[in-house]
């Protein structure tokens, strides 16, 4: 077998642009992690992949300035028998890349094109959340919200992770510098949280209930870590998982669902329709090798287990 791995930001999807390290370096720990697993299967498959020539890796073919890192992916579809893709949702790039590899007619590990651009709109997400009856966080357009009582939160409709999020103090006008694009929201407080999930036919399956270590520093909101694993669960995550992958058809594979802990319950925040960094933490807090739940990759893997831990991510 010979599986294709893309990660967007490793293997060449940003080298016309400024490559912030911090970015790199989490892009790099989601693609190693994917890399580590595969080769511990039972059977390893050999690997296809590139590599932003800023950032070599041993046995990728290098991105350069003059290559087209989307001609060339889409050279090795044709070559590979599967394809693990992982890259922002922002932009439709995930959209994009998702649809350009399933034209090559191999196997694409990943959500649906239609589900991923939901899951890329805040106010989508929320709309279909609403609609499906599961709690969330009310989300409207900057413009045209109603009064929002004590602090509040802005954040790009179109957006991934803490970009460019804000929280506003009650009584402080939310006043971003960019409008356009910009949905409000309620502050909800609690535990911030993050659910790594496998769904594979439609079926949900909840992996961790993960902590997120989020920093609030001059009103602008990032995440500094995660720690994977750090939360058992009842079954009441899990329900609300199947809730969540029931009301946004056709997300597939290894997902995130970022989830606020209150006292009355959780409510849920936004959907990653892809793989999550947390999955750089995921074989270890599970104590197995995570590339085995997938149906692609599971032959032979029974048994192969090792003591589950709690695993600490620091991303700054």
């Amino acid at each position: 077998m010979r599986v294709l791995v893309l990660e967007y930001v490793t293997a060449g999807g940003m080298r016309r642009e400024t490559l912030p390290p911090s970015l790199a370096a989490e892009a790099a720990l989601i693609r190693d992690a994917m890399l580590a697993d595969l080769a511990a299967l039972p059977a390893p498959p050999d690997i296809l992949t590139t590599c932003d020539e800023r950032l070599p890796l041993a046995g990728a073919i290098r991105v350069g300035l003059d290559t087209s890192a989307w001609v060339l992916w889409r050279q090795l579809a044709d070559e590979a028998d599967v394809i693990w893709p992982v890259a922002p949702e922002t932009g439709g790039i995930l959209a994009d890349l998702v649809r350009m590899l399933a034209a090559s007619g191999k196997p694409v590990l990943a959500s649906t094109p239609e589900a991923i651009l939901i899951a890329t709109s805040k106010l989508e997400t929320a709309r279909r959340l609403a609609l499906a009856g599961v709690p969330h966080i009310p989300t409207y357009p900057l413009g045209e919200a109603p009064d929002i009582p004590g602090a509040r939160i802005t954040k790009p409709d179109d957006g991934a992770g803490c970009d460019a999020t804000f929280l506003w103090p009650a009584g402080v006008p939310a006043t971003p510098e960019a409008t356009e694009g910009i949905v409000i929201q309620p502050y909800v407080a609690g535990e911030a949280a993050s659910l790594c999930v496998l769904v594979q036919a439609g079926e949900a399956r909840l992996l961790t209930v993960n902590r997120q270590h989020i920093v609030v520093q001059d009103g602008r909101l990032s995440l500094s870590g995660l720690t994977v694993g750090a939360w058992a669960d009842d079954g009441q995550l899990a329900g609300l998982t199947r809730q969540v992958v029931a009301a946004c058809p056709g997300l597939d594979g290894f997902i995130g669902i970022d989830i606020i802990l209150t006292e009355a319950e959780p409510v849920v925040v936004e959907i990653n329709p892809r793989l999550t960094t947390a999955y750089a933490g995921l074989g270890r807090a599970l104590g197995l090798n995570p590339a085995t739940l997938l149906a692609t990759f599971a032959a032979g893997a029974a048994g192969a287990s090792r003591p589950a831990v709690t695993v600490e991510l620091a991303l700054t």
